[in-house]
Parts: structure tokens; sequence; C-alpha cells
């Protein structure tokens, strides 16, 4: 009995033997060149117990690691460890290196290093640094900030490049409030350098969160550092081109199915893919062409190809294959970003990613499904075949919202540092954030403000998808300027007609007048709450504060010498109801080119079109009021308030540059022109050509501001059905205008 159980005993211990050596837990003594093998391929002796979840190592004789080859197809996680690391703080996330305590107090505020003398910055970095200084988020105080913005140039940390900044490290670790890096933002375009082009920045970036373009999934931190794109220096700060989808083409085919037109790097990183192109280029509806014809040398590496690859290069016009073609291939260069990724948004062009590991950019809002086709680069030769399988329904689909992104936020500098700031916001203000649908729908995120509701009903912009319609009643917000002296003064004829419609839930009269407030009994009795505010500092934006007495969807602006019928409020409000998102109105104005003095024109003659409605006789959604309080700068209603002019010029603005529409003009009575402002106080200021002189100003720094013009021309006027046709009187719904 004691023979067997010591015979048990040996077999155990001989079996826990075995394991270990299977394993690698026990290390049997080796040669000198074994043990120098492994010390190649990052083994150290003191971490006996290998990670499984790494992926599995090619083998590779110990001569070849260290060639450009070996550089090429090692893990972005081996490259790390072998060039000691791209950044210590590779484990940080927002609960682990963020001070969410700094933005408790004052919100989400940036501040930005004042520049520092003699220190170069580049033109890219310099409209970074002033898109922050001139958003809402911006502080100079930086004890009120959540976030700080270095003045030091790091976009470009390419050593070889003319707009490399020296001496990093220690500019940085000197700066009083750099903290180890903990709660910056620090903005990257190129890091690393020729051969192998790594994403190390050369200085130690601490717990500081990373804005870059071309960053691998392996270095990103999730939820921590974001991923931007690669935008040029000649991208416009504000504003940018709208997309080049000009109307929606069915079947949604063009002339090519796929292109690119590129550089071909004959050796070193990021050539692989582009080097075999040329086995899918058709030269007919596959259009793949390749240049070995850059760089000082590369006629000194040229290949069998290149004179050929050169010569078909030159045949077709970049910008004609863009605009013509349904997929452009994106294929990684140097780095794993491209300039190709934002020109084939714009155009309009499905990009056909090939960039295995590159995080792309806003990865954690934008869903890149449906605007993109992610292929693999080691799959090549079927990515013909597999855009060829989309049906055409998608292709649409993937071209729309390819314009929507572009427009909403890559087609500027501004748009590209706001969307980043916003998504940061997001997350130290996580019970506020976004959806995904605010982010990944018209009009998007920077427009769709979740501080306003967390309930996607409030807006104006989901009813169609949410299923619901806006509140069936309107709140009236008249403006008062003049002292009440007179019971047939027309604020309260227009009072006594808007109460009557069926549709008016409350009229606020907005007291802007320098006398004190009439007596309560002063108004006429109507039967619905008259409310009277006095407005806040006497100025016009007071008129589009988000007040909280209004409990209605739909504001109806009114001046206090508008002259409109029942119905004619009636009518305007169930237009609108189809078009929550636009403004519906009767006074409409228009902008035009001024070609001889280089501006914008403002007109109030009537013409066949219009881009702007008054908003002295206006419905839209209460959501703008917050908008044009919130969004829009202090510069811009500042300049109102002491003009006392242009507040409904800047909310057609604000409207159109979100809408991206016109606003909606509805019928009116013949004499309106002339009574609308007729026997009023205000009917000097409109004969005033300072007044007129004024809104030609106001129009031109509300451009420069959002960096385009955004209002929309539109000749459609909206008129009730039998308006005007000869059917009896009495078979007509709103019947009463034809009388008017």
């Amino acid at each position: 009995m004691q023979a067997k159980k010591r015979y048990l005993i040996l077999l155990s211990a001989g079996a826990c033997l075995v394991l270990l050596f299977y394993l690698g837990g026990v290390q049997l003594p080796a040669a000198s060149r074994s043990r120098h093998d492994r010390s190649r391929h990052g083994y150290r002796p003191d971490q006996p117990w290998p990670h499984f979840s790494d992926p599995l190592h090619p083998f590779l004789p110990w001569d070849h690691t260290d060639t450009e080859e070996y550089n090429l197809h090692i893990s972005p996680t081996q490259k790390r460890d072998i060039h000691a690391s791209v950044y210590k703080g590779k484990h940080c996330r927002m609960d682990s290196c963020f001070d969410f305590s700094r933005c408790q107090k004052n919100g989400f505020k940036v501040y930005v290093y004042p520049q520092q003398k003699g220190e170069k910055i580049s033109e890219s970095y310099q409209n970074i640094l002033s898109t922050i200084e001139g958003s809402r988020f911006y502080t100079s105080d930086p004890g009120q900030a959540c976030l700080f913005v270095l003045s030091l140039d790091t976009l470009d940390r390419d050593q070889l490049s003319p707009q490399y900044v020296h001496n990093l490290k220690t500019k940085v670790q000197n700066l009083p409030l750099w903290n180890d890096g903990r709660n910056h933002l620090i903005f990257n375009l190129y890091s690393g350098t020729w051969p192998d082009y790594t994403e190390d920045l050369g200085f130690d970036i601490g717990q500081a969160m990373l804005a870059k373009a071309s960053i691998s999934t392996d270095n990103f931190r999730p939820r921590f550092d974001v991923s931007i794109p690669l935008f040029s220096k000649e991208h416009p700060r504000t504003g940018g081109e709208r997309g080049f989808l000009k109307y929606n083409s069915i079947p949604p085919f063009r002339k090519y199915m796929l292109v690119f037109k590129g550089k071909r790097y004959l050796t070193g990183i990021g050539s692989d893919t582009r080097n075999a192109l040329y086995h899918v280029h058709n030269a007919e509806d596959v259009v793949l062409l390749t240049t070995c014809k850059h760089g000082k040398d590369w006629q000194k590496h040229k290949d069998a190809r290149c004179d050929k690859d050169n010569a078909e290069y030159d045949k077709y016009d970049y910008k004609e294959m863009l605009h013509n073609s349904t997929f452009c291939l994106v294929p990684r260069g140097r780095r794993l970003g491209s300039f190709r990724f934002l020109e084939a948004l714009q155009a309009a062009c499905v990009p056909v990613m090939l960039s295995n590991g590159w995080e792309l950019p806003f990865s954690e809002i934008i869903d890149w499904n449906t605007a993109a086709v992610i292929g693999d680069e080691r799959l090549l030769l079927q990515i013909p075949t597999t855009v060829r399988s989309i049906h055409q329904d998608k292709i649409l689909s993937l071209r729309q919202q390819t314009q929507f992104l572009w427009e909403a936020y890559f087609s500027s500098v501004e748009k590209i540092v706001l969307s980043t700031l916003e998504i940061i916001q997001d997350r130290v203000l996580e019970h506020g954030s976004r959806s995904s649908l605010m982010w990944n729908s018209h009009p998007g995120g920077l427009f769709a403000l979740p501080q306003y509701s967390g309930y996607l009903g409030d807006f104006p912009f989901y009813y169609a998808t949410l299923g619901i319609k806006p509140h069936p009643k309107f709140t009236a917000v008249i403006h008062a300027v003049s002292p009440l002296v007179s019971q047939s003064q027309p604020i309260l004829k227009l009072l006594a007609a808007v109460a009557k419609s069926q549709y008016c839930a409350q009229i606020i009269v907005l007291w802007n007048c320098d006398k004190p407030l009439p007596a309560k009994q002063r108004w006429p009795a109507t039967s619905v709450p008259v409310i009277v505010i006095e407005g806040e500092n006497k100025v016009m934006s007071s008129r589009f504060l988000p007040y909280e007495t209004i409990v209605t969807d739909a504001v109806l602006s009114l001046d206090e010498d508008t002259v409109l019928s029942t119905t004619e409020v009636d009518f305007a409000f169930t237009v609108w109801q189809s078009f929550p998102e636009r403004l519906v109105g009767y006074p409409a104005r228009s902008h035009f080119w001024d070609s001889n003095k280089e501006r914008w024109g403002y007109t109030s003659k009537w013409t066949n079109d219009y881009s702007m409605v008054l908003t002295g006789a206006a419905i839209y959604h209460k959501y703008y009021h917050y908008l044009y309080t919130s969004f829009l700068p202090s510069s811009l209603k500042n300049m109102v308030d002491q003009l006392a002019n242009c507040e409904d010029i800047l909310m057609n603005f604000l409207v159109s540059a979100v809408t991206k529409l016109p606003p909606i003009k509805v019928t009116q009575k013949k004499q309106y022109k002339e009574t609308m402002m007729g026997q009023s106080s205000r009917a000097s200021r409109w004969a005033d050509p300072d007044h007129f002189a004024q809104r030609q100003t106001c129009m031109n720094k509300f451009a420069s501001w959002f960096g385009a013009m955004p209002l929309v021309h539109s000749q459609m006027r909206l008129d009730p059905v039998l308006f005007k046709d000869q059917v009896s009187i009495l078979r007509k719904k709103y019947r009463d205008i034809e009388r008017l």
C-alpha cells in the first residue's frame, strides 16, 4: 500500500514537471546565442510567465529583427516597448487622470496659455488657438479653467520638419500649471519621423489627453484621447466649403466605381498597400493611380513599374476623378491617416478605408459604418467585388451621410476643434451628454446642445424620428418698447387678435420700455393668460432669452406695432406645424452679393425671392431662444444691443446655419407693407438711411463670424388651399385672408 502511494506521488510530480516545462514556467539552461535571441524579441528573465493574451509572433531569425521589413510587421505594442514607450500614461482614463473638481464650479471652461515671446507657431496651430479663444468655452482666468491647452506648437513632431519645435520637453515641464499634464489637451497632426514614423511626440505628455491624427487603436486611450482627422494647412479656419453633392441622382452611380491617385512608397512603412494597387486597377471603372516621382532621390529607388505608373498617373485629373466616382480608396500613407479621407467626404465619394489599426476620427461619437466602407489591407483584391455588391439604396445613404458629416464636423478647423471640445465636455458632464442620434443625424452635435434638455422630443429636429408632433399650441411674445398711453394703440389690437386664435396658449408681453409697467387693469381682458415681463437690461437680445414661462414648443414673435388678423395667425401656425425646425413668417427680406463693394448687401424690396423673414411677425421653435443665448458669441449680441437693431437678421442667420434651409413665407394681406409700420413709432426708423446702413454692416459682421453666408434664397410662398380659387368663399377655411 505504501509503495502504491509512493508511485502515485512520483507520477504526480513527474506530470507537474512536464506541465511546467510545457508552459515555460521552468527555464532550462540555454546557450548564449539562445539568450541573445530571446532578448532581441523582448524576453526578460524577470518575467517567467508569458502573457497569453498577446498575439503570436512570427518566427524570425535573430539577424533579421533590426531590418526595416521586421519593423514593418511587428505590432504597435512591441514597437512601443522597443522604443522606450510612446507615452507613460498609456493606462490613463478620465476617472484616473482627470480632475473633475476643476469643472464643478464654472462648468467646462478652457484656458489657453499665453504665447511666449520668440516661440514660432504654425498657421494651423494658430487657427486652433484662435478657435478656442473665440468660443463660448474660453476663459482668460486659469483659476476658472476645467481644461488647459498649450500655446507651444505641438502639431508637427517630425524632427525633419521645419515646423518642429525644439526643446519642447523642457519648455512643457517648466509650465507652472502643467501638473504632469493633468486636465491638459495636446493637439498633434504629425508624430515620429523617417523611417518608422512612430507615435512618439518627443516629450512626456504625462496625464494629458491627446487630440491626435493618425492615432492607432493600440495607442488610443478610449474615452480619454480624441482621434482627429489629418487636415492640410490650407484647411479653412471657419466656414469652409459645403459638400459637392448638389442633388441625389437615382441610381447613385457615377462614371467610376473606385478611384485613387497618390504617392507610391518604394520602401519603408506604408509601402505594401500602395505598391499592390496596380493588381486591382483596370483603367475603366476602377482607376487606382500611383507615382514614384516624389522625394529627392526617387530615381535611386525606382523599380520596373515606376515609368509606366508615372505615365498613367499624368493622364488623369484628380478632381475630375474625385467628383465622378462612387467610391474613393483611402489607403494608409507613411502614417495611418491621409488627406484623401477629408477630400473623399467633401466630394460625396464614399471612403473605402484601407488602414489597419487606424482609430477613425471622432470614433467615439460617429458611426462610420453609415458613411464609409471599412476594408482590410490584407484583402485588397476583394475590394472591387465588395463595393460592386453594395445596393444602390445603401450607396445613396452612405453618400448623404458623408455630406452631413463633412458639413457638421470636418469642413473647417473650427468645427474640428469645437467637436473635440464638445466630446470632452460630454465626458465631463456625463449626465448631460449627447446621444448617438444627436451626433449622427441632422443638425449634428454642435447645434444640438444637451444642456437644453435630455429628451430628444424637446428639440425641433427629431419629431419624425420619434414619431411625435410638437405641442399643438403656441406662446405669443410681444416686444413692447412704447409706453401705453391710449386704448387704441396697435399693441392692444394685436393682443386681442392673437388671443382669439384657437392655437394660442398664452401671451407674454416683454416690456422693454423705459417707462414703468402699466397697471394690470390697463391690459384688455382675454381668454388666454397675459403675462407681462420686464425686459432684462432693456436690450434687444432680451426678446430671445429662453424664458421659463414659455411652456409651448412654438413661439410667435411679434413687434408691438404688427398688424395681423386672427386668421393669418392661425394659418401661419398650421404651416409651422409641418416645418417645426424652420422660421415661418410674413415680412420677407433678402441678401445679395455686391460685387462693386465686395460685400454682402441687404434689401427690403419686394422681389421674386427672399432669404429672411423678420421676427416682428414670425413663428419658430423655442429651442432657438436657447441657442441664440448660449451658442452665439457675446460680441454679436452686444453689437445688436448697442445698435438696437439687427436682432432679426441674427436670428435668421442662426436658424439657416442650423437647418441649411431658407425660412418659409406665408400669405399676408395685400396692404401689409404699408400698414405694418404705419402710424407707429417705428415708421421713421425703417425709413432712416442710417438704420438701413446698420443692417448692411450687421450682415457682413455676422457672415464673418459664421465663416460663410448661411442664408439660403427661396422663391416659395405658402398659401391656403383654395386661396384665390374661383369657388364659393364659404368653402374656404381661411376665407378672411382674402377679404383683408
